[in-house]
């Protein structure tokens, strides 16, 4: 008995020094972002603009890209506020000329890039039945050939200097195709296959190449969605499961949690219960979790409405979408610039 209890002691203590010894790696490796270039595609907002906060603190020089340059000015002045270094560039990351006329001026004006964030995103919901090959198109462009065009046009300066880093963020929805968001799901999945094979061949380099699958995130977003059929019930439902602390997990905490996988060069980061637990039963019993979907997918609203017409979030706000259910996402509407 006693020898049983003396293996379980040195055991605990064997893997209590591992793991210490880990944390103190992890720690003397961690990339530092002072004084490094940083671009962050969809930086003018949300998600981008709240990880462009946390590595301004940290002493980064940003370079922000979107498509609007109002809200780029405003991201700018905010962060120039604080002390930051911004550039910020009107860029449409789905246009290749654009984006390598983007890194042109950056590299001209700040130097070569250190940090490619790819960020940039679009959300279509409703049924698949009402989504046209419009929203698919789009979906692919912003999610998997925008991030194409910014690594090709930052590798050879990265390859060159024998160094970079590379977060492309993803989606749960790149691991699990989830109903009523398929355009969203299928172009998540082509940017997770990108992303986990270009860290396999990019590591010879020293470019490390990092793919975040994070779960839902109360950014403020939903206002920004493309919502079909039944525009109304979709968006309430989508914007009640963005806004509960229950299925989502904050911006801020997101954004740290994403950071931290990046400065530490994992190669996968996933962020809430839900997601992690998602991922894990879809790897064990993928039959099983997509009959589940299927399952959740008959409770969901159906097609009509506006059928294969477009509607902004903003646009369908209905009673129960501007309800205290959904307090939270507005509150983080204000916050990031949505």
């Amino acid at each position: 008995m006693k020898t049983d209890k003396s293996n379980v002691w040195w055991l605990t203590l064997g893997a209590g020094a591992l793991l210490a010894a880990r944390a103190v790696y992890r720690n003397l490796t961690a990339y530092n972002f002072s004084g490094k270039t940083v671009l962050i595609t969809g930086g003018s907002r949300g998600l981008g603009l709240v990880m462009a906060r946390q590595l301004a603190k940290e002493g980064a020089r940003l370079v922000l890209c979107a498509r609007d340059a109002n809200e780029l000015e405003d991201a700018r002045m905010e962060l120039a506020g604080k002390g930051a270094e911004v550039l910020v560039i009107k860029c449409d990351v789905t246009n290749q000329q654009q984006v390598n006329d983007t890194i042109t001026n950056v590299q001209n004006e700040f130097g070569p890039i250190d940090v490619l964030i790819n960020n940039a995103g679009i959300i279509h919901a409703g049924p698949v039945t009402e989504m046209t090959v419009q929203e698919f198109d789009e979906a692919i462009q912003t999610h998997y050939w925008g991030p194409v065009y910014t690594t090709l046009a930052v590798l050879p300066v990265m390859k060159a200097r024998g160094e970079g880093r590379i977060l492309n963020i993803a989606s749960i929805g790149g691991k699990i195709s989830v109903p009523h968001l398929v355009p969203y799901s299928a172009s998540k999945f082509a940017l997770v296959g990108l992303s986990e094979g270009l860290r396999e061949e990019l590591a010879k380099y020293n470019i490390t190449v990092t793919t975040a699958t994070p779960g839902l995130i109360r950014t403020g977003s939903p206002g920004h969605a493309i919502v079909k059929g039944q525009h109304k019930k979709e968006y309430a439902l989508f914007k009640i499961m963005d806004s509960s602390p229950l299925s989502s997990m904050s911006a801020e905490a997101t954004a740290a949690k994403i950071l931290d996988a990046l400065r530490h060069g994992d190669a996968h980061v996933t962020t809430t219960v839900p997601a992690k637990l998602g991922a894990l039963l879809h790897g064990i019993a993928p039959s099983l979790t997509n009959n589940m979907l299927g399952l959740i997918n008959r409770a969901l609203p159906n097609e009509g409405g506006i059928g294969k017409e477009r509607a902004s979030g903003h646009a369908s706000e209905s009673p129960l979408s501007q309800s205290a259910l959904t307090e939270r996402t507005d509150k983080a509407a204000q916050r990031n610039n949505e």
